[in-house]
């Protein structure tokens, strides 16, 4: 199946163009989704309960408050794993943590890091740690599906991407499954105000970008909201412009993207220092190192 073909397809509408994420950015996802279903089911399936304290503070770091945040879960996987055998807590202790060499290599000749791929590349090479992880990332689906309920859009949001349809095309950008998406977005009717969810079987965030709007639109026509590094850097790989939601401060994030952002981008006053001050803003709460490297 070609996942990419949708978004090749689109065709502009409006003048302008606007991605956005959805876990952490639209929803507060990030939180509940990484510490009550991704790290418990890490600490399970890999069997890091001898050193479960470290690898939760690790996993977190990993995903929710560092440069990292909002990854993909299968380079988080190995990014998490790489940090615990550095840590001198795990060494002491002879712990040794599990090898995902051939989920390394996987992950260097395939783009699209989604159970799709994964389930293909699973039976082509009977790898018993590809296997693990398959597992792994299937049961994380398939507990989120059935448990996390009720988690709304932050307040301003549904009312702003009524407002961003107004002027923009606009399309989910996320490294989240497209199931998931799907029933997230159409659980609380925003779905009606993007023309296309792009999850992780359409590629990378910034695959997403250049798919569905380079070439298409001028590139100061062209914004990504997002909450991640991940987020900014898949928009200077397309050399757009990036609107930070800050962890945090969603809500504030969103009004000041309704207040003055958005009015900014559509009068074409938002690059430069504006969108300076806000990436200035955005980095401060997303470290690279982790504190424990620099005790």
């Amino acid at each position: 199946m070609n996942f990419q073909k949708e978004l090749k397809d689109l065709q502009p509408i409006k003048k302008f163009f606007i991605g956005i994420d959805s876990d952490g950015c639209v929803f507060d996802s990030m939180e509940p989704k990484q510490k009550e279903f991704f790290c418990p089911n890490v600490i399970r399936f890999f069997g890091l309960f001898p050193i479960a304290r470290i690898a939760r503070e690790t996993w977190e770091f990993t995903n929710l408050y560092s440069q990292t945040r909002g990854v993909n879960r299968f380079l988080a996987l190995l990014h998490a794993f790489d940090l615990l055998r550095e840590r001198t807590e795990v060494q002491d202790r002879g712990f040794r943590v599990p090898d995902l060499s051939p989920l390394k290599e996987w992950t260097r000749q395939e783009s699209k890091l989604g159970n799709p791929a994964l389930e293909a590349y699973a039976e082509k090479v009977r790898d018993p740690v590809i296997d693990l992880v398959l597992d792994w990332s299937q049961t994380i689906n398939k507990e989120i599906g059935q448990w996390l309920k009720d988690l709304p859009p932050f307040p301003p949001v549904p009312e702003i991407l009524r407002e961003i349809s107004e002027y923009a095309d606009s399309i989910v950008v996320s490294q989240t499954p497209g199931e998931a998406l799907e029933r997230e977005w159409e659980e609380y009717d925003i779905a009606k105000y993007v023309r296309a969810i792009a999850g992780q079987e359409q590629g990378t965030k910034s695959e997403h970008l250049a798919l569905a709007a380079a070439d298409k639109y001028p590139k100061d026509k062209i914004l990504m909201i997002g909450d991640a590094p991940g987020d900014l850097k898949a928009a200077r790989q397309n050399d757009v412009l990036f609107y930070p939601v800050i962890p945090g401060k969603e809500e504030e994030s969103w009004k000041r993207l309704q207040n003055e952002g958005l009015d900014r981008f559509l009068k074409g006053k938002y690059a430069g220092d504006y969108e300076n001050r806000l990436l200035d803003d955005f980095n401060k709460g997303l470290p690279e190192y982790p504190l424990w490297k620099t005790i």
